[in-house]
């Protein structure tokens, strides 16, 4: 969150960690002759079927007529922002074989390569081909890999790139076959509303259909998912089914659960159903203007003050003071600032204290900082009677070292020692204890496709880098709500990019925190999808709030795709989630300054 109007943040930090993976690419080996009883496997490798058998980010890729290398056709794909114009296709292999990929290209910065080898995967570039060019790598497959996926992309910034006559040649692929039965289905945490399942993963399964009462509810490619919508004090049945190319598994045996007693949204730490979050704009003033404690309308169920600040980066000695009276003439007095606390605390509202935001960079690298950010954080709390914590981490506050691969064991400092800190808050304070994290799309989702440096080192080590907190503390979690504002255009569970401003960007980012989603497109490191109830979307009030404002109108559509399946446009959810949380915004302040128009939006949709 921003004291002033929107960073250009997003562009920044993905182009500082794009132009060092230029580097990664050049991983070329010298091509042997391939086995005479080898073929070509890949599928219309001179476009002269159009696209056929090819996907190409963001609709980057087409078939022209010229230039080409041969034939009456060949691949152009235009990068685009963010997009680097990727094309790419799966193709069926032998296990503990070698193949040898080639293609022809033209234009700035093309990249040819090979995913899912089960070995080393490969790639190769050229910087610039002014004409046909050929490029050439060979792989060997692992010992249990049937499919790999071969490509093609440009860079960012750069024109149009052009490729033809891709082939593959190896030995072909035995048939996929259907995936195994999953086992081991058991059901986890239960609200009134929600049951939490897990499962054992099946060999040769690229994603799992669960079902309830036999009709399918929940697409997933974890070995982990929630089924919401449920009604209370009720028995269901649940199974689960392992799918891939070839289709689908018989269903696992059933599991019987039955939810609890009350109304939805359980576990949300005394929160309502669906929940209106904001920033308080308590410690500086800004366009909007200082809003009271006192005069924040009743539509707001969780009031984040903003913020608490450390007094160096590395302290962990984390500071909260009002708005001096010179910069807020309006000021309340901090007396009248903790009684209005308690009134809207006797109301059921929650209020908590915000850590960070765009100026409050902290990084517990020490233990000795943990401890003084644990210390620091429940002063704070106390002395306002406050109900919890809000994570509004940004910057360089959060970045993982090099070798700090797999979100599920982290070992960077600032990590575990944020993890520590906040375990040990809640602790203290119990299961009443409001927990809530607002970090940007750049360390959360962007971790589908970029992991900290990455395999070979290069990469923002910051992209991703909140997944390890958010999985470490999803047991303690109120709130997770992604600022989907002030990004760039992020891809999505379905392979294509998505902007932000619409309701499409909220759909597709909010899925993925509800469905899960493979880490750096590693298949073994699936970061499970949270519950509903968990998750919130966040959205800037204004257009003066931040870039990416969304109009009422969308913010709607995106509310009925989730929650309801309809207005979905394009993108197909991978659920339906009527216990979504609801929305948070940047900020209380912009809300009021724009005459309501969030509040009064989210009050008329669900009742408020």
């Amino acid at each position: 969150m921003e004291r002033t109007g929107p960073p250009a943040r997003f562009t920044g930090l993905l182009a500082a960690f794009s132009a060092v993976l230029l580097a990664a690419g050049g991983l070329a080996a010298t091509a042997p002759s391939a086995a005479a009883a080898d073929s070509d496997l890949a599928r219309n490798g001179g476009f002269e079927a159009g696209l056929d058998g090819w996907s190409c980010t963001g609709g980057s890729g087409a078939a022209v007529s010229a230039p080409v290398h041969s034939g009456t056709s060949a691949l152009r794909a235009t990068p685009a922002g963010s997009d680097n114009a990727k094309c790419s296709q799966s193709v069926t292999v032998k296990p503990d074989s070698t193949y040898t990929l080639s293609a022809w290209v033209q234009g700035s910065y093309v990249y040819l390569g090979a995913d899912g080898t089960g070995t080393t995967d490969v790639s190769t570039w050229t910087q610039s081909a002014a004409g046909w060019q050929q490029l050439t790598t060979t792989f060997k497959t692992g010992p249990s890999t049937t499919s790999v996926t071969v490509y093609t992309h440009g860079w960012y910034g750069t024109p149009a790139y052009y490729a033809d006559d891709l082939t593959l040649v190896g030995p072909g692929g035995d048939p996929v076959a259907l995936p195994a039965t999953p086992t081991g289905l058991k059901t986890g945490t239960t609200t009134a509303s929600s049951v939490a399942l897990s499962w054992t993963g099946s060999t040769g399964a690229t994603g799992y259909n669960v079902y309830q009462g036999g009709t399918k509810v929940l697409s997933v490619t974890g070995t982990s998912a929630t089924v919401t919508g449920l009604a209370a004090s009720t028995a269901y049945s649940v199974q689960v089914a392992a799918a891939n190319a070839a289709g689908e598994s018989a269903k696992s045996a059933a599991v019987s659960a039955t939810t609890t007693a009350g109304g939805p949204g359980g576990g949300g730490g005394g929160l309502p159903a669906h929940a209106l979050v904001g920033y308080l704009h308590s410690s500086f003033a800004n366009g909007s203007g200082y809003t009271r404690m006192a005069d924040v309308p009743d539509s707001w169920d969780v009031i984040d003050l903003a913020f608490g600040e450390p007094t160096s980066v590395t302290s962990g000695d984390i500071r909260f003071s009002l708005c001096p009276a010179t910069e807020c003439p309006n000021v309340e007095s901090v007396a009248e600032f903790k009684a209005a606390i308690k009134a809207k605390q006797a109301a059921g509202k929650k209020v908590l204290i915000s850590i960070g935001g765009q100026n409050g960079q902290v990084q517990l690298s020490t233990t000795a900082a943990r401890d003084t950010f644990v210390s620091s954080v429940s002063k704070i709390i106390d002395e306002y009677g406050l109900d919890g914590l809000d994570i509004d981490f940004e910057g360089h506050s959060l970045s993982l070292n090099t070798g700090d691969t797999d979100f599920r064991n982290p070992t960077t400092p600032v990590i575990v020692n944020l993890i520590s800190a906040v375990k040990t808050l809640k602790a203290k304070y119990g299961d009443k204890f409001v927990l809530t994290m607002a970090p940007e799309t750049f360390f959360v989702q962007l971790g589908h496709q970029y992991y900290g440096s990455g395999p070979w080192g290069g990469q923002d080590p910051r992209a991703g880098a909140y997944l390890p907190v958010i999985h470490a503390l999803r047991d303690d979690l109120t709130l997770l709500h992604v600022q989907d504002y002030n990004s760039g255009s992020i891809m999505g569970l379905d392979n294509q990019y998505h902007s932000m401003g619409g309701a499409d960007f909220h759909i597709a980012m909010t899925d993925m925190l509800l469905a899960g989603f493979p880490v750096a497109g590693d298949r073994t490191k699936v970061f499970p999808g949270l519950r509903p109830d968990q998750v919130s979307i966040g959205l800037p009030a204004s257009t003066q709030a931040g870039n990416g404002y969304t109009t009422p109108a969308e913010v709607t559509k995106a509310l009925n795709c989730l929650t309801k399946k309809t207005d979905c446009g394009s993108y197909a959810t991978h659920g339906t989630w009527p216990g979504l949380r609801g929305l948070m915004t940047w900020s209380i302040n912009w809300d009021r300054f724009n005459n309501g128009e969030l509040s009064k939006n989210f009050d008329a949709y669900f009742g408020g």
